[in-house]
């Protein structure tokens, strides 16, 4: 991690990222505690996670549009943009304001879309291929880190002021970000984005993740663990409520609590992947999330730590292993939409399994639900494992090769691939 800091050009976009970051740690949490506190409702609650995830159906058409314009302007707009749209919170005063708060939520999660799409290429072209697992854990370092602080800060700012100074200050970082991103240069050369066929270039992410043997293994896997992980937005405010029989801004307690396991899970993620490929390492972030949510069927604080604590572990595991082999795995002038298409389809089914979980948790016992989770989310890393041969550690004397696209090349796809510059995901 230290070598990848050393390089000027990358310590700059840190620190725009680290301000992004920043910014939704304080806010995503505190939108969800918003509508608790505005309805009452553990199910409406959770839905506001729903609402940011649900536009990751747009995906192929974000990642589409991030292909065809320069990495560095985007980045700055789409940051901008953010900012922006967080501007009708200020509007919020009672429960028949909520669907402000889902409004905004929607329209920040298509914008993550296209800042992770768009940071993906930012980094292929600062960081080289024998460095980007490295450059991932710094970064999934950062953002354990400020689960550390921002979830239970917001929820301590929400509490004493209310959700309009939150909304300020998520405003001030991305306007942070796009104000560091634009004193970076580099050397890019314009999409020739303008040449392309629209409805023959949108599904060319999806068709390359399915024609890559383990990328379509590893989206498989994880995949089917999302079909329920995202449960536990509603389940974790149910776990609570009735199971500890605390306010529902002890969640973010919680949150930081995950945010210390979380903490590790980045800081051995580059060393994971570098030992077990990265198909591997999302096989064991996967796998740690199951007897975590298994744990959580039993409400004693206790042990809601420890599973918080394996559950927080788990998660950079998954993202560093995913984000490294999307990166190694892809040529440059698809990079946008596979990203973005291999966002959608880990979110889309976790989309599915929020809004599923809403309305599973109002009928049903949520300690049963959570037993679910753990054993579907157990077998899905189980089937990863399995497949973890697929990405076999890199050795000192060789680099993973970007392989051959299945069909010919479209103008955009024609860009240099250099085999040691690379991406990153967030």
């Amino acid at each position: 991690m230290r070598t990848v800091l050393r390089r000027p050009d990358f310590r700059l976009l840190f620190v725009a990222v680290l301000a992004s970051m920043a910014a939704e740690s304080v806010l995503l949490l505190a939108l969800a505690v918003w509508v608790k506190d505005l309805t009452g409702s553990d199910g409406m609650a959770g839905a506001t996670i729903f609402a940011i995830i649900a536009p990751m159906t747009l995906a192929p058409l974000v990642g589409w549009l991030v292909d065809r314009y320069r990495r560095r302007p985007f980045f700055v707009v789409a940051n901008l943009g953010a900012a922006v749209l967080l501007c009708p919170l200020f509007a919020v005063r009672d429960r028949a304001d909520v669907w402000v708060i889902y409004v905004v939520a929607a329209l920040y999660g298509l914008s993550y879309i296209a800042l992770s799409a768009v940071l993906s290429g930012l980094i292929r072209q600062l960081i080289p291929s024998e460095l980007l697992a490295d450059a991932n854990g710094l970064l999934q370092t950062v953002r354990q880190g400020l689960r550390l602080v921002g979830p239970l800060a917001g929820a301590g700012l929400y509490a004493a002021v209310g959700g309009w100074l939150l909304a300020a200050l998520a405003m001030l970082g991305f306007l942070v970000a796009a104000a560091v991103v634009g004193l970076l240069r580099v050397n890019e050369s314009a999409p020739s984005g303008a040449d392309l066929r629209w409805s023959a270039e949108l599904g060319a992410g999806l068709r390359h993740l399915s024609g890559e043997p383990a990328l379509r293994r590893a989206l498989l896997g994880y995949g089917l663990g999302s079909l329920v992980m995202g449960f536990t937005e509603s389940l974790i405010f149910a776990y609570v409520d009735q199971g500890l029989g605390r306010d529902a801004a002890f969640v973010g307690v919680l949150v930081t609590v995950q945010g210390f396991g979380g903490l590790a899970g980045a800081l051995l993620s580059a060393t994971v992947v570098r030992r077990a490929g990265e198909v591997g390492a999302l096989a064991a972030g996967v796998t740690f999330f199951g007897p975590a949510a298994l744990a959580l069927a039993y409400p004693r604080l206790w042990l809601g730590v420890l599973a918080l604590l394996l559950a927080g572990l788990s998660l950079p595991l998954t993202m560093v292993g995913l984000n490294t082999l999307v990166q190694r795995r892809t040529p440059a002038g698809l990079l946008g939409r596979v990203a973005a298409a291999a966002e959608a389809l880990v979110s889309g089914p976790q989309a599915l399994s929020i809004g599923t979980g809403a309305l599973l948790v109002g009928v049903l016992d949520y300690r049963l639900l959570f037993a679910l989770v753990g054993l579907t989310t157990t077998g899905a890393g189980l089937y990863l494992w399995h497949h973890r041969r697929l990405t076999p550690p890199p050795t000192r004397t060789t680099h993973p090769e970007v392989p051959r696209p299945r069909r010919p090349l479209s103008a955009v796809d024609h860009e240099v691939v250099v085999p040691t510059r690379q991406q990153h995901v967030r």
